[in-house]
């Protein structure tokens, strides 16, 4: 698969918390964790579980950080 994306950041599933309508998934990227919202349907489409390796795959237009 090809994708127009730059950041394609390799990583393993460090956790699965399903809610009613979407899935918060962790990923350990190196050390650092990060965190995605997919739908239930998504993580049930990629038999997603704990240990996986993942691709978090991030497309944006902009980031906003505040403190």
């Amino acid at each position: 698969m090809k994708l127009s994306a730059r950041n394609n950041l390799k990583g393993k599933v460090v956790a699965i918390d399903k809610g009613q309508i979407v899935a918060k998934i962790k990923v350990d990227i190196g050390g650092q964790t990060i965190t995605s919202l997919v739908s239930n349907e998504a993580v049930d489409d990629l038999a997603l579980k704990v240990g996986d390796d993942v691709h978090a795959i991030i497309k944006s237009s902009e980031v906003i950080i505040g403190k």
